[in-house]
């Protein structure tokens, strides 16, 4: 990634969206804890102001629904949780996601061929095997296997 792009400038377009349904898919949350945990998939904690209108969008489309949780050690907080329509948007997303992944492959793959690319970039599988990108933080096969052994206990 070129110095001068955080990892949020070179995701996908909304990009947000899909990982806001995962998180709540996990379990329901308020917005300082999604904020906290978007952080691994390549978003900053510098927009809160995003992930709320990101929230509200959603909310406004019937993918989350949202009800205020009575604190006794600080201010009320909304908590956000997924609706069935949600689950259905995000196993399309992931389902588009991974075409997306693969696509991106084959051109890094052939990219690769003609310029070496940054060191820990890309690993080349055994003979006659392709090659297979491997961001530093979460492995191909953790990432896919997540989402497919998902789909498929969903069944």
């Amino acid at each position: 990634m070129p110095s001068d792009q955080t990892p949020a400038q070179v995701l996908p377009k909304n990009f947000l969206r899909p990982c806001l349904l995962l998180l709540l898919r996990e379990h329901p949350a308020h917005g300082y804890d999604l904020l906290e945990r978007l952080r691994p998939l390549g978003f900053s904690r510098e927009d809160p102001g995003r992930l709320y209108r990101s929230l509200r969008g959603l909310e406004s489309d019937g993918l989350v629904r949202s009800v205020w949780e009575k604190s006794t050690t600080g201010p009320d907080r909304r908590m956000y949780e997924l609706t069935r329509t949600g689950t259905e948007v995000l196993h399309e997303s992931a389902k588009a996601l991974i075409t997306t992944d693969q696509i991106l492959d084959v051109f890094l793959t052939r990219y690769s061929q003609l310029v070496a690319l940054e060191p820990g970039t890309r690993a080349v599988a055994e003979a006659g095997q392709r090659r297979q990108l491997r961001p530093p933080e979460v492995p191909r096969g953790a990432r896919r296997g997540a989402a497919r052994q998902g789909a498929s206990s969903r069944k």
